[in-house]
């Protein structure tokens, strides 16, 4: 493996033989790190969140198999 920082980004070399499952599960981390890396949300917040979605959601499929 080998890392290069250039002044721009970064530039990681994996060998050809690498599991490409884990990499997409690396990238898909690296990316949200990216996404977040701004982010004023605090993690209570988020539960709450969470929390709410899937209340929501559960509501929404009771109803359908009620039906």
């Amino acid at each position: 493996m080998i890392i290069e920082r250039t002044e721009s980004e970064i530039i990681i070399r994996l060998p050809g033989d690498i599991n490409i499952d884990e990499l997409q599960d690396m990238t898909d981390w690296f990316q949200y790190k990216e996404i977040t890396r701004n982010s004023k949300a605090k993690q209570a917040d988020v539960d709450a969140l969470v929390c709410q979605i899937k209340k929501g959601r559960w509501d929404r499929r009771k109803a359908l198999l009620i039906k």
